[in-house]
C-alpha cells in the first residue's frame, strides 16, 4: 500500500478528517462499475461544501481478515488519492460493507491537505 502522506512539498500538511461524504448525482466512473469496482463520483458534499474531482492521482485496495478462523483476506476498502478542481488533494475511500447494519454510508473522506 502506498504511503498515506502527501509528497508535494514541506508547506502542505495532511489533516485527518475521517468523515462520511455524500456523492452528488451525475457523472460516475462507468468503466470501473462495469468491472465490479466502485464508480468514483465526480462530486461529493462535505460539511455543506461541494468537492469536485479534477484528477485521480492514485488508487489502491485495502484488505482485512475474512473471518476469525479463516486465514483468507477480504477486500474491505477501495482507496482514492484525488486532486480537486481548486487544487486541494484528498484521500477518500469506499467501504464495500457499511460500518453499521442498515447504513447506506459507503464513501468517507480520510484526509485533506491544508496549508
Amino acid at each position: 500500500m502506498p504511503c498515506l502522506g502527501f509528497r508535494r512539498g514541506d508547506d502542505l500538511k495532511e489533516k485527518f478528517i475521517s468523515e462520511a461524504i455524500e456523492p452528488v448525482g451525475g457523472e460516475f466512473d462507468v468503466a470501473a462499475m462495469a468491472a465490479g469496482l466502485p464508480g468514483l463520483p465526480e462530486r461529493f458534499k462535505w460539511r455543506g461544501e461541494e468537492l469536485v474531482i479534477a484528477e485521480v492521482i492514485d488508487t489502491w485496495k485495502g484488505t482485512g481478515p475474512a473471518l476469525e478462523r479463516i486465514k483468507d483476506r477480504y477486500l474491505r476498502k477501495h482507496w482514492f488519492h484525488v486532486r480537486l478542481t481548486d487544487g486541494r488533494e484528498l484521500k477518500l475511500y469506499f467501504e464495500r460493507q457499511p460500518r453499521t447494519a442498515g447504513s447506506k454510508t459507503r464513501w468517507w473522506l480520510y484526509t485533506i491537505q491544508s496549508d
